[in-house]
C-alpha cells in the first residue's frame, strides 16, 4: 500500500514539474520572441539607415562624374570653336589666294600673248639676220649649219677628254692600290726559282775518237741514233763534245742520256743503240709520271686522272720563251690561290685552275689549234667537269669569254709569273721586232711626232706636237695606243704608254 502510495505521490510530483516547466519555458520563450523581434526591427532601422547612406553616395559621385563629363564637353567645344575659326580663316586665306592665282594667270596670259607676238618678231629678225650673214659670209644655212657641228664635235671631244680622263684616273686610283696589294702580297708570299734551258745540249766525251764510233761506219750509229730519238745529233770540231739538238725537250732529254750511256758503255752498233735507247724512253716515261705526281701531292690535289697528271709530268721537259711550263703551272696554282683567297673565293679551285691552266702545252705540237682549246678538250676528254676549270684553261689567253671569277685571276697570275724579270726570254729577231711594232703603232696616231721603246720594250714613250693637241687630247692618246697595242700585239706582262707634250718658247737675244 505504501509502495502504490510512494508511486502515486512520484507521479504526481513528475506531473506538477512537468507542469511548472512549460509554464516557465513559455514565459522565456515569449522573452526571447521580444528580443529577436527587438533586433530585428534594430536591423532593419540600421539596413535602412545603410541604404540611404550608399544613394547619397551614389548621387554625389553622380553628380561628380556630371561636373566631370560636363567640363570635358566644355573644353571640346572650345577646342572645336577654336579649329571652326582656323579653318574659317584658312578658307579665308584660301579664297585670297585664289584670286590672286587668278589674276596672275590673266597677268600671265597676257604676257605669253605679247610674248607671242615678239617670238613673231624675233623670228622675222633671225631670218632677216640669217640672209644677211649668208651673203656676207657667202655660206648658205647648211654649210654653216655642218661647220657649226664641226665645232661643237671639236669641243665634246675635248670635254669627253676630259671626262674620261677624270673617269678613268678615279678608277685607276681606287683599283690600283688594292690590285698592287693583292699582287705584291702574292708575290711576296710565293717566290719560285725559274730556271730556263735552250733547245741544244751538249755531251762530254771522253776523246775525240769517240766521235768516230759515234757516227760509225758510213754513218749508221749517227742515223740509228736520231731515228730512235728524233732529235739531231751535230759531230763538229769542237773538241771534247758532241751536240744534241731538238725542240722537243723529252726527245732531247732521251738522246742526251742514251748518248751518255753508250758512251760511258762503249758499245755502238744500231742494236745496242735501239735497245739502250727503249730503256731510256721507259725510264723518262717513269720520271714524267713521277713529275706530275709530284706536283700534284705538293699542290694537294684530288680527283685528278693519270692521263691528266701524266701530260703534266711531261710539261717539266717543255719551255715557253725559257721558262719551265711545270714550273711556271705550280707558281701559277700558288699565285691563284692566294689572290682568290684575298677575294673571298675558293683558294683551292683557283689553285687547281692555275695548275691546269697550260696543260694543252703537253700535246700541242701534235694537234692542230692553240693550246688553251687543246687543253680544255684535254682535260673534259679525261674527266674534269668543274666548269671554272675548264673555262680558265680555255678563255687564259682571251680565245673565248670568261665566265666565272676564276679566269681572270688565273690570266693576272700567268702574267706575274711570266713577267718577272729573267722568267723568259725572246729571240733577238723577236725582241727587235716586237720594239719596231710598238714604235709603229705610236707613230701611227694623228699629232705624233716621234716614239721610242724604253725599258727592254716594257714602255713606249710617245712625243706629240703641242700645237695640234691639248693636255686632254694627249689622254686620249695614250689611251688609243694603248688599247691598239693590247688588240694587235702579243707580249708577256704590261707596256706603259707615255704620252709627253711639250710647248717650247724660243726667242734670239741680238
Amino acid at each position: 500500500m505504501l509502495l502504490i502510495v510512494g508511486l502515486v505521490a512520484i507521479g504526481i510530483g513528475i506531473g506538477l514539474g512537468v507542469v511548472l516547466a512549460g509554464v516557465l519555458g513559455g514565459k522565456k520563450i515569449e522573452r526571447l520572441r521580444a528580443q529577436a523581434d527587438l533586433l530585428a526591427s534594430r536591423a532593419k532601422d540600421d539596413a535602412a539607415t545603410a541604404a540611404e547612406k550608399i544613394l547619397l553616395d551614389a548621387e554625389r559621385k553622380a553628380l561628380d562624374w556630371k561636373e566631370a563629363v560636363d567640363k570635358e564637353l566644355e573644353a571640346a567645344r572650345s577646342e572645336q570653336r577654336a579649329v571652326d575659326r582656323r579653318l574659317a580663316k584658312r578658307e579665308d586665306n584660301l579664297e585670297r589666294k585664289e584670286d590672286a592665282l587668278a589674276a596672275r594667270c590673266d597677268q600671265l596670259d597676257a604676257r605669253k600673248a605679247k610674248l607671242a607676238d615678239r617670238e613673231s618678231e624675233i623670228d622675222a629678225l633671225v631670218e632677216k639676220q640669217r640672209r644677211e650673214l649668208e651673203r656676207i659670209a657667202q655660206i648658205d644655212r647648211a654649210q654653216a649649219k655642218e661647220l657649226l657641228l664641226e665645232r661643237v664635235a671639236e669641243q665634246a671631244r675635248v670635254e669627253m677628254g676630259k671626262v674620261t680622263r677624270k673617269i678613268v684616273e678615279d678608277a685607276e686610283d681606287e683599283a690600283k692600290d688594292e690590285a698592287k696589294e693583292i699582287l705584291i702580297n702574292a708575290i711576296q708570299r710565293y717566290a719560285n726559282e725559274h730556271s730556263s734551258e735552250s733547245t741544244v745540249r751538249t755531251v762530254a766525251i771522253p776523246s775525240d775518237d769517240m766521235k768516230g764510233r759515234i757516227i760509225g761506219r758510213e754513218g749508221r750509229n749517227i742515223r740509228a741514233i736520231e731515228k730512235a730519238t728524233g732529235a739531231d745529233v751535230i759531230v763538229d770540231d769542237t773538241p771534247g763534245v758532241i751536240v744534241v739538238s731538238c725542240f722537243d725537250k723529252v726527245r732531247q732529254t732521251i738522246a742526251v742520256r742514251a748518248l751518255e750511256t753508250l758512251v760511258t758503255d762503249g758499245r755502238m752498233h744500231p742494236t745496242r743503240i735501239e735497245e739502250v735507247v727503249e730503256k731510256v724512253k721507259s725510264e723518262m716515261q717513269e720520271k714524267i709520271v713521277k713529275a706530275g705526281k709530284d706536283a700534284v701531292v705538293e699542290l694537294g690535289l684530288k680527283g685528278i686522272h693519270p692521263k691528266i697528271i701524266e701530260a703534266m709530268g711531261r710539261l717539266t721537259y717543255r719551255t715557253s720563251y725559257g721558262q719551265n711550263v711545270l714550273n711556271h703551272s705550280i707558281e701559277v696554282a700558288y699565285l691563284s690561290q692566294i689572290i682568290a683567297d684575298q677575294l673571298g673565293l675558293d683558294g683551292k679551285l683557283a689553285r687547281r685552275c692555275g695548275f691546269l691552266h697550260d696543260i694543252g702545252k703537253a700535246m700541242d705540237h701534235e694537234m692542230e689549234g692553240g693550246h688553251p682549246k687543246i687543253g680544255m678538250d684535254f682535260a673534259r676528254q679525261y674527266g674534269e667537269k668543274n666548269e671554272a676549270v675548264l673555262n680558265a684553261i680555255g678563255a687564259h689567253h682571251a680565245d673565248m669569254p670568261a665566265t666565272t671569277w676564276y679566269t681572270p685571276i688565273i690570266m693576272a697570275a700567268d702574267a706575274v709569273s711570266a713577267a718577272r724579270p729573267g722568267a723568259r726570254r725572246e729571240s733577238m729577231e723577236r725582241y727587235i721586232q716586237r720594239l719596231n711594232d710598238l714604235q709603229d703603232i705610236a707613230l701611227s696616231q694623228p699629232g705624233v711626232t716621234e716614239a721610242y721603246a724604253v725599258q727592254a720594250g716594257r714602255e713606249v714613250r710617245v712625243m706629240i706636237n703641242a700645237d695640234r693637241v691639248t693636255d686632254d687630247e694627249a689622254f686620249l692618246i695614250a689611251h688609243e695606243i694603248a688599247k691598239k697595242v693590247s688588240n694587235e700585239m702579243t707580249f708577256p706582262g704590261e707596256i706603259k704608254v707615255t704620252v709627253l707634250r711639250e710647248t717650247r718658247a724660243i726667242e734670239i737675244a741680238r
